[in-house]
């Protein structure tokens, strides 16, 4: 359970990307193991995956099982980490961003206003990113895509 919302304004796509956001409700979130013992090469796989620049390391989040925590999310992390006996764990923290101003989150409205501002292939792209996070991944920001956008969940295809 890790405190989720969509409100990260994507560099390269008219869509609000679903990040880390303090103050959010936690909501439950998805691991996976990485195909890699090495912390540096999973770090810039991730890295790669995201699109996160080279000069921002610290847009990819690490903890060990054995570290001490600074914040909220690390600590959930590491209490993750005790419980699941495992050594480390990384993730995308990269943070909320509104009008180009990293580290803002945009109010509830601004993100309906945003969303219902798109047109064409740009909406659609939007559309289906918010559809396509699992469906249990139901933010408050979400939840009334859903009220107002009729933007649902899509049905899992596992």
């Amino acid at each position: 359970m890790l405190p989720l919302e969509f409100a990260r304004d994507s560099d390269d796509s008219d869509e609000l990307a679903l990040v880390l956001c303090n103050g959010a409700a936690p909501v439950p979130t998805y691991w996976a193991r990485m195909a890699t013992d090495d912390l540096d090469v999973a770090k810039a796989q991730l890295q790669q995956r995201e699109k996160i620049a080279a000069d921002r390391p610290e847009w990819v989040g690490c903890i060990g099982a054995a570290q001490d925590r600074h914040d909220a999310v690390s600590d959930t992390i590491g209490n993750w980490l005790a419980a699941h006996d495992a050594d480390c764990a990384i993730w995308t923290a990269i943070p909320p961003k509104f009008h180009h101003q990293n580290g803002r989150v945009p109010t509830e409205a601004e993100a309906i206003a945003f969303l219902t501002s798109l047109r064409g292939e740009a909406r659609v792209t939007a559309e289906d990113y918010i559809r396509r996070v699992p469906a249990d991944i139901m933010t408050a920001y979400r939840v009334r895509f859903g009220e107002l956008l009729h933007w649902t969940p899509l049905p899992c295809t596992a």
